[in-house]
C-alpha cells in the first residue's frame, strides 16, 4: 500500500532559474527580486546566490520563518515580507544597515518575538508592523531617528511609547483599530498624520465662495471673542491652511520617493 503524503502544506519550489527570471529593474535602476504571491512556504535557499539585489519582495506567500542567512543581503534597501505567516524574525535582520523600507505587516508577530536588533536599522524610513499580534512597542525603536512613517494599525496596543511618538522625523503614525483605554492616545498619534494633510494656499487660488466662507467663519470667531469684526474689505488669507486629500497609498510610490529623501 502506498504511503500517504507527508503532512503539512507543500508550497512551490523556487529554483535558481525561476529566481533569476524574477529579477526586475526598477525605474531608478535598482535590481528587485520579486517572488511575491508564488505560494512559497519555505525560504528558498537558492536566492542566497542573488544576494546582491537591492530589493527583495517575498510578500503574499506562506512563509513561517526567515533564516539568519538573510544577513547575506548586505545591499538590501527594500524588504517586503507582508502577508505571510511569520511568528518571529531573526536577530540577523539588524545587520541590514542599508534598509530604508521594511514591511512585516499582516503576519503573526508578537512583541516578545520581535528581534532586539531591530533598533540597529539606523537608516530605516518606513516601518510597517500593522495587522499583527503586538501588545506593546519596544521603547528601543526610539533609536531609529530616520523613521518617517510607522504602521501599527490592527494590533493589541494600549499605549505608544513617547520615544516612538517623539521621533524627530516622524510624519505619519498609523495606530488605528488598537484597544487604547481612551481615544487620547490615538488622537495624539493621529495628529502627526493630520499635520501632513495641510498645505499653504494663497488667496488667488481660492474661489469667491471659499473666500466668503472663510470670512464668515472669521467673523463668527471674532464675535465669540467679543472682538468687533473688521471693516468690510477684500479678504486676505495669505497663510490659509486647507486640507490636502492626496493620500499616497501606493507602496511603489513610497519606495521611489524614499529612495531619494
Amino acid at each position: 500500500m502506498a504511503k500517504g503524503k507527508a503532512k503539512g502544506q507543500k508550497g512551490r519550489k523556487i529554483t535558481l532559474k525561476v529566481a533569476k527570471n524574477s529579477i526586475r529593474i526598477c525605474l531608478d535602476g535598482a535590481r528587485r527580486l520579486d517572488l511575491s504571491h508564488m505560494g512559497i512556504t519555505t525560504f528558498p535557499k537558492c536566492i542566497l546566490k542573488l544576494a546582491d539585489v537591492d530589493e527583495l519582495d517575498l510578500s503574499r506567500n506562506m512563509l513561517k520563518k526567515i533564516p539568519s542567512s538573510i544577513e547575506k543581503f548586505e545591499k538590501l534597501r527594500w524588504l517586503d515580507l507582508h502577508s505571510n505567516q511569520l511568528e518571529d524574525l531573526p536577530e540577523a535582520i539588524g545587520t541590514l544597515q542599508n534598509l530604508f523600507y521594511l514591511n512585516i505587516s499582516n503576519n503573526k508577530l508578537t512583541t516578545k518575538n520581535l528581534p532586539e536588533n531591530l533598533n540597529l536599522l539606523k537608516n530605516l524610513r518606513i516601518l510597517n508592523m500593522g495587522l499583527n499580534c503586538l501588545d506593546s512597542i519596544p521603547t528601543t525603536l526610539g533609536a531609529l531617528k530616520e523613521l518617517k512613517e510607522i504602521g501599527l494599525f490592527d494590533n493589541a496596543l494600549t499605549i505608544i511609547p513617547n520615544s516612538v511618538k517623539n521621533l524627530p522625523n516622524l510624519k505619519k503614525l498609523n495606530t488605528e483599530r488598537n484597544p487604547f483605554p481612551d481615544s487620547k492616545q490615538e488622537e495624539e498619534a493621529d495628529s502627526i498624520k493630520r499635520v501632513e494633510t495641510l498645505h499653504l494656499v494663497q488667496e488667488k487660488d481660492l474661489c469667491s465662495s471659499c473666500l466668503k466662507m472663510c470670512q464668515d467663519e472669521k467673523d463668527k470667531l471674532n464675535k465669540l471673542q467679543n472682538v468687533p469684526p473688521s471693516p468690510a474689505k477684500k479678504p486676505s488669507f495669505p497663510l490659509l491652511l486647507t486640507p490636502n486629500s492626496s493620500a499616497k497609498d501606493n507602496e511603489e510610490e513610497w519606495r521611489l520617493r524614499e529612495k531619494h529623501p
